[in-house]
């Protein structure tokens, strides 16, 4: 399952994250990731929950993305939970591509699977192909 929490810069899509994260830890019966570009939220997390810095792994486009998390979840039986903040920074702010990348991932991750991505951006600026996953 995919799921969004859209948002303009400011709006708190990151605090709302967090405590989605940190709420999974608690309830989910498996492993909790969390992908970010950057470690900002390393003290902000529980420490069950799996940090990775896409930095760190030079992923940067969509396809690199997709790659990583399906590379993660097919060494990872136990991921029930993958929490992405700020995909539009890994993607380059490439809109289109994003819808692109949402279908993918939808089709390929096991139905026990969510992953929700925050996405800085207004809900009118978004497309179809990303708005029909919120």
């Amino acid at each position: 399952m995919i799921k969004l929490i859209i948002g303009n810069k400011g709006s708190g899509k990151t605090k709302i994250l967090i405590d989605k994260v940190n709420n999974a830890v608690k309830s989910t019966n498996g492993d909790v990731v969390c992908i970010e570009k950057g470690m900002k939220l390393a003290f902000e997390l529980d420490h069950k929950v799996r940090l990775i810095d896409a930095e760190e792994y030079n992923i940067k486009g969509y396809d690199a993305f997709y790659g990583f998390v399906t590379g993660i979840l097919a060494c990872n039986y136990d991921i029930k939970e993958i929490f992405v903040d700020g995909i539009l920074k890994i993607g380059n702010k490439d809109i289109d591509g994003l819808g692109i990348l949402l279908d993918r991932l939808y089709k390929q991750i096991p139905s026990d699977v969510t992953i929700v991505f925050t996405i800085s951006a207004d809900q009118s600026a978004l497309p179809d192909s990303v708005l029909k996953f919120s």
